[in-house]
């Protein structure tokens, strides 16, 4: 039957509902599609490497410095007592001395009561490098071979959305932590019938609205005169974006989105002057920076997916005591995104389902570097820095569910594609796709 055809009798047996069938930008007529459960979500790719002892284990200091003291410090996110001594956690002192007070919790109810935690996932196969576990969590495949300043190896959750979901650019955002470690790199692939035509808009606010304000106001620079602010500009550009045969790729943005997001970095700007960007009450590191303008990412797109990274924990590599401080703000940075989306931001209030993962774990052993508490610092190499978990809260999520434990750890880093998928309702195109990691599943089906 000729596909005229087709859409006439099908608009006579449905008395004219369908006026326009929409085709998705894989050619199909209609998307093999699941129910779904969630119109929005925002999936935080958690800190940087957190080991299991000091985060769901919540051991503080006994796992890791011979101390005997227990206690949780991420109780916007998970239950638990704070420990009894406060000794390395919470706000910077003034003149820059650590060990401040613990910042005050924000959710009146902890993501794990509200939500689904997996306790134990693994980091499966491969090495256990930030961009490698980055890489998967966006991908949903473990790139074996994925090297820094190269593309994930197959398509990202941006991509799949916008091919079989029919997404436009604009509703995908993926917000970087900063322009190094090839973060900008996260948004697409280059996979053969994927690629940047589907990729997410990229964006690290903590260059773009930095002190070196380039793009303010896209001021056109003449070259007779402001040759010196040109050479700065370029060299900010170079770096700011991953330039394919010296030319930036085009992500799809039709003239109206990139209108728009002209239109949302002036009103940023403003917001930056006067003071108005939705912070976390505490910004004394760089990711909760990153949080706050994502939340205006959130706030001006309202986008089906926004991927949000940050990585401030990576200090762990060499001082344990800004580790926990730091691990002790990333839950103070997400607890305060999850309150805005739920009370700032109607459009999205119950209709936004969150995800939080690390990109990896951290090893049981230390390495030699202590710091000026004498606790030993920590990397990640061993069987240790593969043990990861989940938390994933909002429409059809169980509350209040604990899956898996250490004896039987249930899902993989892999498994946060097919889950994004699964709650926007394209699970069945992703899956079928076979580009995935072969044993990835949504982790609604390892509940």
């Amino acid at each position: 039957m000729k596909r005229r055809t087709f859409i006439k009798k099908a608009l006579l047996a449905t008395g004219g509902v369908i006026t326009a069938p929409y085709i998705i930008p894989s050619g199909r007529l209609f998307a093999t599609t699941n129910a779904p459960m969630a119109e929005h979500v925002v999936f935080v790719l958690f800190a940087g490497g957190v080991r299991q002892q000091e985060s769901v284990l919540k051991r503080y200091l006994a796992d890791s410095q011979k101390i005997d003291i227990e206690g949780n410090i991420m109780y916007n996110l998970l239950e638990g007592d704070a420990p009894p001594l406060k000794i390395a956690y919470g706000t910077t002192l003034p003149g820059g001395q650590k060990g401040g007070q613990p910042i005050s919790k924000i959710l009146s109810s902890s993501l794990q009561k509200q939500g689904t935690l997996f306790q134990e996932l693994r980091y499966s196969k491969g090495g256990t490098g930030h961009y490698g576990g980055l890489s998967a969590g966006v991908s949903g495949h473990y790139g074996l071979t994925q090297g820094l300043r190269q593309r994930p190896l197959h398509p990202t959750i941006f991509e799949y959305a916008r091919r079989f979901g029919g997404f436009k650019a604009t509703d995908t955002w993926f917000v970087g932590n900063g322009i190094s470690g090839s973060v900008p790199l996260l948004n697409h692939s280059n996979y053969d019938g994927f690629g940047s035509k589907y990729g997410g808009n990229f964006i690290a606010p903590n260059i773009t609205f930095g002190a070196e304000k380039y793009i303010k106001g896209f001021k056109i620079y003449h070259p007779d005169d402001e040759l010196d602010p040109i050479h700065k500009m370029q060299a900010f550009l170079n770096q700011s974006f991953q330039l394919q045969g010296g030319e930036l790729v085009s992500l799809g943005n039709t003239e109206e989105e990139r209108e728009k997001i002209k239109d949302f970095i002036r009103k940023t700007f403003d917001k930056l002057e006067k003071q108005q960007i939705a912070f976390p009450p505490v910004t004394d590191n760089g990711d909760n920076v990153t949080i706050g303008f994502a939340t205006e990412v959130l706030k001006y797109f309202k986008p089906k997916i926004t991927v949000v990274n940050i990585g401030a924990v990576d200090v762990c590599h060499g001082n344990f005591t800004s580790y926990l401080e730091a691990l002790h703000r990333a839950d103070h940075g997400v607890g305060h995104l999850w309150n805005v989306i739920q009370n700032q931001i109607p459009e999205m209030s119950g209709k936004t389902a969150l995800i939080i993962m690390p990109e990896h774990g951290r090893n049981i052993a230390h390495n030699p570097i202590t710091d000026e508490n004498d606790w030993f610092a920590y990397d990640h190499s061993d069987s240790n820095s593969r043990r990861i978990f989940a938390q994933m809260v909002g429409p059809g999520i169980p509350s209040d569910l604990l899956v898996g434990s250490e004896s039987n750890p249930v899902g993989d880093a892999s498994d946060i594609v097919p889950t994004i998928a699964d709650l926007l309702g394209f699970k069945a195109d992703v899956m079928a796709s076979g580009l995935i990691d072969p044993t990835a599943r949504s982790l609604f089906d390892r509940i």
